[in-house]
């Protein structure tokens, strides 16, 4: 538990430290995001990108595993 806590931490980190690159490359702005924008009012919720990311994390913890 504690060894996937720490890689947790660090591959936090590193994503936290990479942020101003990996907005630059689209995450966040992907096809199948749904932005609804009003008067006063502004709706985020990314799909796409947060399928992407489980499935990154899901390769990396399965690499770390093995």
């Amino acid at each position: 538990m504690q060894k996937t806590l720490l890689i947790l931490g660090i591959v936090l980190l590193l994503i936290g430290l990479l942020w101003p690159w990996l907005t630059k490359l689209g995450l966040g702005r992907l096809p199948g995001d749904i932005v609804i924008e009003r008067d006063n009012f502004r709706f985020y919720f990314p799909i796409t990108t947060s399928i992407l990311v489980s499935i990154l994390l899901s390769i990396i913890f399965w690499l770390f595993r093995r």
